[in-house]
């Protein structure tokens, strides 16, 4: 492969082609050169495109499938309602978060760091197992490159092609095709920043917001920011986004073991790699299964060359696995000189029912054990959750006084949190002292996924035998079952505070 399809450090020992170390000492000589000429320090090059080329094949097709998966559900998720509002929303001003049936609040910030420990564990998980087959389907910045690219492939042409378009001096159909492919870009990427601050304001209310020019200046600011920053690093910084941007591909390294699956090349069986004609015996000329083509360099999204070995820029997007079983296919040669494997596995040449008993390594079962029980524990919680949530707040400027009747009487006001979305109907009661009654309304109604502030007055007779000072007591909430009306998951609370009698 040429050198322009890779980024070129002194640090990186790997080569750009599969015709031998002579054009890899000529291609960091050419970088070097272009380093000095543009005054920067010797060790170091401009980035220069990379180019790769497209590759048909069955990890392709799963990583089509991922983008086609993660984006119907990033575009479709904001679009669904239920009962009457949007299934997923984010609703900051309100402090409140809607997912389907479950309504959280602040209060409910366990289950958000909950689910992140969860994602992190997950993504320890996967990588212990598969190494980095997250980046190479699933990462936002794979997917959204793998759709960029495929506008650049269909308005462009394939690699040769875009880049003798590179190459060509600016003229009317040049700029028309460019154009036409950033006019594209730009529109997937307003779509996309849209969608985004759909899942924090009711999309639904966007379009016409947007064309009002009615969003707020969080809305616009997190709308532009993140459609330009998907432009820049879809469009044009692609693996450098992996390469230096993402801590992922630098502490993957602790996750990974000789038991971690990877992509690998079968050095065994591929060296010495060289030419030779479709009918030569490779045997007799002293060569292995590889012909030295290349392929597996110019289809990768990183420029990397596998056969030197597992790299932190490799994102086992597969693309060498599939490019190289093609090649083999019309050499006649056994598939899988590139191919998913684990260290041990190539050193000891295990098999496959061999390498899935040693992948299930204490480590993974412990990742395993460990999720499923965070996960049980964030499921359970959430479905059996009290749905009616009550805060005391006690006026401290005036602990007790003397009601218009002459009794001791203590004020508070009482946050009743409705959770579930259908309206609370709650009893008000207290104990903790013989004597106690509310004065007023006992019993109050709370709309569905609100809260309401209600005063309460608690009085004492003043003939109460109650010692003076502060007493224990607790009000008691209780929800009254509505005839016809499902259950709401609501359950009694008993929240204590202090009752004060005066000297």
């Amino acid at each position: 492969m040429e050198p322009e399809t890779r980024v070129i450090q002194v640090h990186r020992n790997r080569s750009t082609t599969g015709t031998g170390k002579a054009k890899t000492a000529a291609a960091q000589a050419a970088a070097n050169e272009a380093g000095k000429e543009g005054g920067l320090f010797s060790s170091y090059s401009a980035r220069v495109k990379i180019q790769p080329r497209s590759v048909r094949g069955r990890y392709d097709n799963l990583r089509i499938a991922a983008v086609i998966i993660t984006q119907l559900v990033f575009y479709g998720l904001p679009w669904l309602q239920w009962n009457g509002r949007q299934a997923v929303l984010f609703d900051l001003d309100a402090r409140k978060f809607h997912l389907f049936g479950a309504v959280l609040w602040p209060q409910d910030f366990v289950y958000l760091a909950g689910l992140l420990v969860f994602c992190a564990l997950t993504l320890f998980f996967v990588t212990a197992v598969a190494g980095r087959v997250w980046c190479g389907y699933s990462c936002p910045q794979t997917v959204y490159t793998e759709i960029f690219m495929w506008i650049e492939a269909k308005l462009e042409g394939d690699r040769a092609k875009r880049r003798k378009l590179d190459a060509a001096p600016m003229s009317w159909y040049k700029f028309r095709v460019r154009g036409t492919k950033h006019l594209l870009w730009v529109l997937v990427s307003l779509f996309t920043g849209f969608t985004l601050i759909g899942y924090f304001a009711p999309i639904r209310d966007l379009p016409a917001q947007i064309i009002g020019l009615e969003l707020g200046p969080w809305q616009w600011f997190w709308f532009l920011f993140y459609a330009f920053a998907l432009w820049g690093n879809a469009g044009f910084l692609r693996e450098q986004v992996c390469t230096y941007m993402c801590p992922y591909a630098r502490f993957q390294g602790a996750m990974f073991d000789k038991d971690t699956m990877i992509i690998t090349y079968d050095k065994e069986r591929g060296d010495p790699r060289g030419s030779r004609s479709k009918k030569a015996d490779p045997s007799a000329l002293g060569l292995g299964s590889c012909i030295d083509c290349g392929l597996c360099v110019e289809v990768c999204p990183t420029g990397i060359d596998i056969r030197d070995g597992l790299q932190y820029q490799c994102i086992s997007c597969a693309a060498c696995i599939d490019v190289c079983n093609g090649v083999m296919d019309k050499m006649g040669y056994a598939r899988g000189l590139i191919r998913y494997a684990t260290e041990n596995a190539l050193t000891n040449h295990l098999d496959s029912k061999a390498t899935a008993k040693r992948i299930l390594r204490p480590r993974v079962l412990i990742y395993g054990l460990i999720l499923l029980v965070l996960a049980g524990a964030l499921v359970g919680s959430l479905v059996s959750r009290n749905t009616l949530r009550v805060d005391i707040i006690r006026d401290r400027g005036a602990l007790s006084g003397i009601a218009e009747n002459g009794d001791i009487e203590n004020t508070y006001t009482l946050n009743l949190m409705n959770t579930s979305e259908r309206p609370l109907v709650l009893d008000l009661g207290v104990t903790g002292m013989p004597e106690l009654r509310i004065d007023g309304q006992t019993r109050i109604e709370v709309p569905a996924t609100s809260n309401r502030m209600v005063p309460l007055a608690i009085h004492l007779p003043p003939t109460t035998t109650e010692r003076p000072g502060s007493h224990n007591i607790e009000i008691t909430v209780t929800p009254v079952p509505q005839e016809g009306e499902e259950d709401t998951g609501a359950k009694p609370r008993r929240e204590g505070t202090v009752y004060m009698v005066p000297r």
